[in-house]
């Protein structure tokens, strides 16, 4: 078995415990999206990786709202846990599996109500330090997490272009901002960003519009499944180069509290992402100013970074006039 650990955070950004970006998203402007649907008829929407955390809150609020939903998920008992809630329809589906991806795609099509939206959701994580962490380990998490969704949008292509759909994925904060012994799942999830780019310029001459929606950490079960997780596997980073490192995390994660808000703010964006007239490229769902700021002045940290070296560096009016023209296309919300 690999060392799994549900949509884990860098240590580095325990700040971002609770996701919220609430202002970006006020309840008016979701659910007017939602009533929408409901009277042109519902829409049917396949979110992977549904049994629990955010892939269960997005679930259970879209059938919640009249939508058909198919729910990926593994195990047994959570395909019948899903089952039992009504407009959900469960999927036995394991993103790295092509065989069940193929069947899944057999049963949407021959449900007969298309395919509206989808969201990439299913994703695992292995904590290592880069220079230590096995090659298996970091393949595993690489096939999860970036080639799951690469095979399960291949596959549902054909049906999200017949409906004009949307496609959204789940990335992380931890694709921005990175931090020790979180290097393989914030590879993976820097991936995330990558593919929806260039997915979203390739899929707008269909009219499908395709975004990423970025959170930290919610109300799930993500630290308790790690330390049962690494317990199991005996993963203490005992006797090697960042054995204080670990020591830290597994401490940090012993008195962490789940004591957080439910992951309701994610699902509000891509409620947003999958029914909104104009839904944007990219979501970040933080709950305060602080955490914000961390994750935006990472990304002015590395454009400062790209700009020191190259033989045609701008000045600060230069990039002052750049910022003020992008702030025109992509305005903050006031």
């Amino acid at each position: 078995m690999k060392i799994t650990i549900r949509h884990p955070l860098p240590l580095s950004m325990c700040l971002f415990i609770c996701l919220g970006w609430c202002a970006m998203f006020m309840a008016s402007s979701v659910w007017a999206a939602t009533d929408n649907s409901k009277q042109t008829g519902a829409r049917a929407v396949l979110v992977t990786g549904a049994s629990s955390g955010i892939g269960r809150n997005i679930a259970e609020r879209l059938a919640a709202s009249g939508f058909i939903v198919y729910a990926g998920a593994r195990k047994q008992a959570d395909l019948d846990s899903l089952n039992a809630i009504e407009n959900i329809q469960a999927i036995r589906l394991d993103v790295t599996i092509q065989d069940e991806i193929d069947a899944a795609v057999q049963t949407v099509t021959e449900a007969g109500h298309g395919l509206y939206g989808l969201v990439n959701n299913a994703g695992v994580g292995v904590l290592g330090p880069m220079i230590e962490v096995e090659e298996s380990d970091l393949h595993f998490v690489l096939d999860v997490n970036v080639y799951g969704p690469y095979r399960v949008t291949r596959a549902f292509a054909p049906l999200i272009i017949e409906s004009k759909g949307r496609i959204t994925n789940i990335g992380s904060v931890s694709g921005i901002v990175s931090g020790v012994l979180y290097g393989p799942y914030s590879m993976s999830k820097h991936a995330i960003e990558a593919y929806t780019d260039s997915l979203a310029e390739e899929m707008a001459k269909f009219g499908v519009a395709v975004n990423v929606v970025d959170p930290g950490g919610y109300r799930t079960s993500i630290r308790k499944n790690s330390l049962e997780t690494m317990k199991q596997r005996d993963i203490t980073g005992e006797g090697t180069l960042f054995e204080e490192e670990m020591t830290r995390m597994l401490d940090a994660f012993q008195q962490y509290s789940e004591d957080v808000k439910a992951p309701d703010q994610v699902t509000d964006a891509v409620v947003h992402a999958l029914f909104d007239p104009k839904p944007l490229r990219r979501y970040l769902v933080v709950p305060n100013t602080q955490q914000a700021e961390l994750t935006i002045r990472q990304m002015l940290r590395e454009t400062a970074q790209l700009n020191q070296w190259h033989a045609y560096s701008y000045d600060r009016d230069q990039l002052i006039q750049m910022l003020d023209e992008v702030l025109a296309e992509h305005p903050p919300r006031k």
